[in-house]
């Protein structure tokens, strides 16, 4: 499915410990962003055809390929600092996504618990929902959003809950 958009302007695939990632900028902010599991060929292949529009350059992604890097060389890093495009703040997902980016890098906190947070009780199931459809984990780190029995619950990115497990992992090792 090609989920190119106007508002796409760069691209970028760049390695790290784990395996290359790559982001996709608009007007300086980071629109998406895929984890470590694809070959970097294929990768930028990937971005290429997904976001025609967009120009192959790793000038935008700057800050955001250091952060990266540091992250998966078990470093304690903080992606509050890049700009992205969440959704309205009105929005549920967007209450959702800007309350996740608070969860600290080695803490993690319940689908429930973050539905309380933006003060919408009993909407563990929506939260989760919100969760996989996030477009920049990394930025929103969906992956520290667990079930309330310490459970790791789904994950949408490429890798599925083995690759959430082990981000968790990667942190506490990292320490706060």
């Amino acid at each position: 499915m090609v989920t190119s958009d106007s508002r796409d302007k760069y691209y970028a695939a760049w390695a790290t410990a784990w395996g290359p990632i790559g982001a996709v900028a608009g007007s300086a902010r980071i629109r998406r962003l895929v984890l470590p599991h694809y070959r970097m060929k294929d990768l930028r292949e990937l971005l290429a055809w997904e976001h025609p529009a967009a120009a192959a350059d790793e000038g935008p992604f700057e800050r955001l390929i250091e952060l990266s890097r540091d992250y998966f060389n078990a470093r304690s890093v903080d992606f509050r600092q890049i700009e992205c495009d969440l959704p309205p703040e009105s929005s549920f997902s967007g209450k959702v996504y800007r309350a996740c980016r608070q969860i600290a890098h080695g803490q993690t906190m319940s689908y429930s618990a973050l539905g309380r947070e933006i003060r919408r009780e009993d909407s563990a199931r929506a939260v989760a929902t919100a969760m996989s459809k996030n477009p920049i984990p990394l930025i929103v780190p969906c992956h520290r959003v667990i079930h309330a029995n310490g459970t790791p619950g789904g994950f949408s990115a490429e890798g599925g809950v083995a690759l959430k497990v082990r981000m968790l992992e990667l942190e506490r090792s990292a320490g706060v």
